[in-house]
């Protein structure tokens, strides 16, 4: 059985290992919003296809990029944390 300071530290490193698999789709995103809101207020074009298609498609790319990196940390938490948890009992 996993006592309470296991649990908090795997629910602590998992939440950790979400969120830097998270942030580089966010801040993208983030970024592009930013870019394309800028343009729109600059320019007075109030087009929703442009500020979707071009988010999107920057979060398509930035996860195509990372998901390597995305895959080998999520592998890394179950091998190094929870598979030793739940094989160990």
């Amino acid at each position: 059985m996993m006592n309470e300071a296991e649990f908090y530290d795997t629910l602590r490193h998992s939440l950790w290992v979400g969120g830097l698999i998270a942030a580089p789709t966010l801040t993208v995103a983030l970024v592009a919003g930013l870019a394309i809101g800028l343009f729109q207020a600059l320019t007075s074009i109030q087009e929703l296809t442009l500020t979707f298609v071009p988010k999107l498609l920057a979060i398509v790319a930035v996860f195509w990029v990372s998901m390597d990196f995305m895959t080998a940390s999520l592998v890394a938490l179950f091998q190094n944390q929870l598979i030793p948890l739940i094989v160990g009992g």
